[in-house]
């Protein structure tokens, strides 16, 4: 097994020389740690001893706690540094002058996942363009793409879609990792910050994380699993549903289901030969949270076979029009609001094109849809290879 430094790693191991007489603020989460599960705010803190002046905290809170969609966290005081938490995920998502003002570097180490609609990588866009704003330095450490940096699958954003699940043309697998995404925000999208990135060593872009020889800490509660993050950038379209996508199990988006659905039914109905590196086992579960909370739901969870052949995003489009075909008067899209939206659908804005939606309620053939989107995924493709940092 290879194995890969993370920008981290890189950063205590040969520390920045420009950075040691800055003050430092560091966005983070539970899941920045080293290999040896050191949290990022313990190795600056010793690195940089009395630099670290803020801290930073995305979706799901300092902690992770937080278990769903708008949940806000407080801002709060470290217990470990006695020093201040801004949450970026409460009153505000955008970062104010007043939480910029103990700092003169930003450093960000956070672990995406790969998929259009995570947060993250949002709070990091408003992080660059209020650095843009406030004059401060962004020095992003580099994390692995988890379901690798070659398969990028799905329709781009359109600009009516806009919301903080989508704010720029991306597809839904954006085959990036986390300090590409930031060099593509800030050149291509011209947010113009003073940025730049620690690249790892030793990733390669055809690597799942498991083949990192890293551990994986739950970036946030509903993905504690390698495979939770594998089927994550399809199952993600069930929260748009009244399906549930497992939360309130221990499989979450794994597991999807509700109880009007007839699994016989829609495994009959399956071409499973349009649905390749996946096999569908039909079960009952019963949520303790979120959607159908304490109620039986039947469905499947997905066991991913082959990940180099499995299509997460189309795949959940071949369920969903399935169920949605099969169960008329029973499936609905959810009601607003989602992610501080309160007028157009979830949905619309998971999917990133209305007409998408549209087109999968008149039960259009899903090669046909994705047909219609491969001209715009070649294209992202060719811009996004201006940003990769490795081979």
């Amino acid at each position: 097994m290879i194995t890969v430094q993370t920008g981290l790693e890189k950063l205590i191991a040969e520390p920045n020389r420009w950075i040691r007489d800055e003050r430092l603020g560091l966005l983070c989460n539970p899941a920045s740690v080293d290999r040896q599960i050191t949290h990022a705010r313990t190795l600056m803190h010793q690195t940089f001893p009395s630099k670290l002046k803020a801290l930073y905290s995305p979706q799901h809170g300092f902690f992770a706690e937080k278990q769903d969609n708008m949940i806000e966290s407080a801002d709060l005081l470290d217990p470990v540094l006695q020093i201040p938490v801004f949450s970026l995920y409460g009153k505000t998502r955008i970062p104010s002058a007043r939480m910029f003002e103990p700092i003169d570097v930003l450093v960000v180490d956070l672990q995406d996942v790969g998929t259009r609609v995570y947060t993250f990588i949002y709070t990091l866009s408003y992080c660059l363009e209020a650095a843009a704003k406030y004059n401060i330095r962004v020095l992003v450490l580099d994390r692995p793409n988890p379901i690798n940096g070659i398969d990028i699958e799905g329709n781009q954003l359109v600009s009516d879609c806009k919301s903080f699940v989508g704010r720029f043309p991306i597809p839904m697998r954006h085959g990036l990792t986390i300090g590409e995404l930031a060099v593509m925000f800030n050149d291509h999208f011209e947010i113009g910050c003073d940025l730049e990135v620690i690249p790892m060593n030793g990733w390669q872009r055809r690597m799942l994380f498991a083949d990192t020889g890293l551990p994986w800490v739950a970036p946030s509660p509903n993905l504690p699993t390698l495979m939770s993050a594998m089927v994550y950038p399809g199952q993600v379209l069930w929260e748009g549903t009244n399906v549930s996508e497992g939360r309130g199990t221990t499989q979450p988006f794994e597991l999807f289901g509700a109880p009007y659905i007839d699994v016989e039914k829609i495994s009959a109905g399956l071409e499973t030969e349009k649905i390749p590196g996946v096999l569908f086992r039909p079960a009952v579960f019963q949520p303790t949270s979120n959607k159908w909370r304490e109620t039986p739901c039947n469905g499947f969870q997905i066991h991913v076979t082959d990940p180099l052949r499995y299509r997460p995003y189309k795949t959940t489009l071949h369920l969903l029009q399935a169920i949605m075909a099969n169960h008329r008067g029973q499936f609905e899209w959810k009601p607003p609001p989602y992610e501080y939206e309160f007028e157009r659908l979830p949905i619309d804005l998971i999917i990133g094109d209305r007409g998408i939606r549209e087109r999968l309620e008149n039960l259009e053939p899903i090669d046909d849809i994705e047909a219609d989107w491969q001209e715009g995924l070649n294209q992202f493709k060719i811009i996004s290879r201006e940003f990769q940092l490795y081979d």
